[in-house]
Parts: C-alpha cells; structure tokens; sequence
C-alpha cells in the first residue's frame, strides 16, 4: 500500500516539477498518469484509453464552449480598445494618489464583465506605467496589483462572475454562479481590503526608504497620450450585457431551466438540468456580449478580426485541453488503490467538508499552478463524497461551491503559475523583484477561504 501511495506522489510530483519548468501540461500529464498505473500494478492501456481519454474528453465537450467563448470576448473587447477605454477612465478619475486601488479597480471591472485574465493583464498594464509612474510608485509592486484586481475576489469569489473557476462547481453541486452571495461578497471584501492595505503598505515603505518608480526597466510601453479610444459608456455595454443575461437566464425571468420539459431533455440523457443551466445561461450571455463588443468601432475591428479570432481560439484550445488533461489525470487516480489512503487522509484533516473541501482544492490548484485545473481534479475525485457528507451535515451545495470556487484562486499562484509567469513576462520584471507580493495576496486569499468555511461549518 506504501508503494501504491507512492506511485501517486511521484507522479504527481513530477506533474508539478514539469509544469513548474514550463513543459506542456498536454504532453506530460498522460505520461505521469500511466507512470502511476504500472507502478500501482493496474492495467496500462484500459487506463488510458477508457479513464484518463473519456474523462478528458467529457470535460472538453462540458466547458469548451466557455473557454472559446470567453477568449473570443476578451479578444474583442481588446481589439475594439473598450478594455483599454475603462482601464484609462478608472485611472484617470482616481489619478495618482490612488494609483494602486485605480489599477485594483480596473481590473476588477474587467475581470468581473468577463474578460479574460491574461486580456485584462494586457489592457491595464500600460495604464498602471502611466500612473504608477505620476506618482513615483515602485514599479514591482505592479503585478501584485494586477494579481489582486484580476486573479482573486472578482475570479471567483463575487457571486455571478462569468470565470470558468465559478462555473465549474455548478456542473458538481446543481447550482448557478450567484451560489451563496453573502459568503462570497464576505470572501470579496477580506480580499480587496486586506490586499489593498498590504499594497499600500509596502508602497510607504518604499516611500520612506527613497525608492521611486525606478529606471532601466524592460518592456515600458509606449506613452498613450494620443490615442483614442471608445467612451466609457459605450465600452461597459458588452460587460453590463454579459452579467444582466447571465443574472436573467440563471435566476430571472428567462431562466433556461425553464425551457425545455423533462421529458424532452430525458431524451438527451439530460437528467436534472440544473448541472448544465449555468453554461447554458453563460454561453448565451457571453454571445450576447460578443456582438455587442463587434459593434464598437467596427471598421478597426475589421481590419483585425481574423486573426484576433484565431488568437483566441488557440488560446483557448490550449487551455481547454491543458486542464482536461489534468482531470484526465485525477480520474485515473482515484482508481489506483493507493488514492483511498489519500482520501481518508484528505477527509481526516476535518469532519467538517467545507475545511476539507478548502483544504484539498487549495493543496492540488498549488501542485497543479492552476485553479481550474486543481478544482476539477478534487471535484472530479471528491465532489460527489463532499456533496453527499455536505447534506448530511444539512449544509447548502451552493457554500460547497463558493468554498471550493474561492479555494480554488488560492495557492494556484504559486511561482509556476502560468498566469503568474505571463503576468511577469508582460510587465517585464522577475519572480524576484515581484513575486513576494503576489504570495502575499495568495496567502491572503488562502487564509480567506479557510476561515470562511471554519465559521460556516460551525454556525
């Protein structure tokens, strides 16, 4: 049995060591997967065809509609320049002395109407130059205040966010993507103002010791002076579009649920259609926005429509099937026998499954670097044993999806984080100068969510 928990271990280990490296996920999850099976002793080929294939092609055939349809808006939304348009109003109507929670605030509107993350990096990043600059603000301290604005509470923690990290729990827990407002709107607000005082902490030490922006940086954008962009009004149609839709089609007037009788969907294999309103209810939504998006300065989008739509379908082909492959590589371990040592072990750290439920997600989006990656494994693993000890314990499914949602924007920003590593590459500085920031945001969005299922567990 040793040698069974094991195989897991260093198969998982090696998952982590390789991604952290910056080999496809594509490439070496299956390998490390069926590493672990003859280690295990189970048979190769079956586990790889009939386990590790099928449950990453469900997950494709699940969410890939999201991926695509998220990318392509985000796309267009930086295409159109609308992305830019509400990061330089932001900026400018709270100018210099809040340059940091201008930048927070940025990316939080972006974040939250849907665009994608690495897009929001992108469109704010010469923004938060221009300001940090005006006010002499160290410019390290910018990929923590992205990170905080677009990697924490509006990814999946403010209830309705269109991010894939709170979609997914809705496909486990029959629920939709407000599941428990007033704990993620709690989680929200701990973030936000716990990040943004650590922020401006460390930008008046730097005041106190004499560091300004600094010089000699790599990647400054150009000055944005003269450029112009859509109205502000004009550029939140598309985001305002997206959240009003998703809102109506999930929980209003137009509820998808609504549509089709049961018998109709029985003949679909569509037993209880609430595991899949909430993608429905997103994909139409995010179609909604997507048109909308195109009409803004539609000759410019013309000129680069084709190949921002190959961009983001390639983007979001590779996401889609990096983390398939990592459920891929949950499903084959949960059928090795050394996984229920693991899971007993996982269950045993509380008998209480919102701490166990954080405590596990948190643990494999850190080893994975990947929050949608690292909640749909325990999801995959342990979803239905959480959902099942959650009622038992008379606990509501939609806080099993806020805990695991918001656990999932944890320690997924480890130092091999991909997002982490584009944000880095984008702005130009080095795990060194930046990273401590974004740790301490993660540890803040870490402690966050484990406090929030230890008060919920018990009162």
């Amino acid at each position: 049995m040793i040698i069974e928990v094991l195989a897991i271990v260093f198969a998982l280990g090696l998952l982590m060591f390789f991604a952290y490296r910056g080999y496809p996920v594509i490439v070496f999850a299956p390998i490390f997967t069926l590493l672990a099976v003859v280690i295990s002793g189970n048979a190769l080929m079956p586990s790889y065809t009939e386990t590790y294939m099928t449950n990453a092609a469900n997950y494709v055939k699940n969410f890939f509609p999201i991926f695509l349809l998220g990318a392509i808006f985000g796309k267009v939304m930086e295409i159109n320049g609308a992305a830019a348009s509400i990061a330089q109003s932001i900026v400018r109507a709270l100018g210099s002395k809040r340059a940091i929670l201008s930048v927070i605030l940025a990316c939080a509107v972006l974040t939250y109407g849907g665009v994608s993350l690495f897009v929001v990096a992108f469109a704010v990043y010469p923004f938060a130059v221009a300001i940090f600059r005006e006010a002499n603000v160290p410019k390290r301290l910018i990929p923590g205040t992205i990170a905080l604005g677009a990697f924490t509470f509006t990814m999946d923690a403010l209830p309705g966010t269109p991010q894939i990290q709170n979609i997914i729990p809705t496909s486990y827990f029959g629920t939709d993507a407000y599941a428990a407002p007033i704990v993620g709107i709690a989680g929200s607000l701990m973030v936000f103002f716990g990040g943004l005082w650590w922020l401006e902490r460390r930008r008046r030490q730097a005041e106190a010791a004499g560091e300004g922006y600094g010089t000699d940086h790599k990647n400054e954008p150009e000055l944005l002076e003269n450029q112009t962009y859509p109205s502000l009004w004009i550029s939140v149609l598309p985001l305002l579009l997206v959240l009003v839709f998703n809102y109506l089609l999930s929980r209003g007037f137009l509820d998808v649920t609504t549509w089709y009788n049961a018998e109709l969907l029985k003949s679909f294999n569509i037993s209880n259609v609430k595991t899949i309103a909430s993608s429905w209810a997103l994909i139409i939504a995010l179609c909604i926005g997507i048109v909308s998006a195109l009409c803004i300065n539609l000759r410019y989008v013309q000129s680069k429509l084709a190949a921002g739509l190959t961009a983001a379908a390639m983007g979001s082909l590779l996401a889609i099937f990096n983390t398939a492959s990592e459920v891929g590589f949950g499903n084959v371990v949960k059928t090795l026998p050394g996984f229920k040592l693991i899971q007993n072990w996982i269950m045993g750290l509380s008998s209480q499954p919102l701490i166990s439920e954080a405590v596990s997600v948190n643990i494999l989006a850190g080893v994975t670097g990947s929050a949608s990656g690292g909640l749909s494994i325990a999801l995959e693993v342990m979803g239905k044993t959480y959902l099942a000890a959650a009622q038992a314990a008379g606990i509501s499914p939609e806080l099993l999806h806020r805990i695991a949602s918001m656990a999932s924007g944890g320690m997924d920003t480890l130092p091999h984080n991909g997002a982490v590593i584009t944000l880095l590459a984008i702005t130009g500085l080095t795990h060194r100068q930046s990273y401590k920031d974004i740790f301490a945001v993660t540890v803040l969005k870490t402690l966050t969510v484990l406090i929030l299922a230890v008060i919920f567990s018990f009162i």
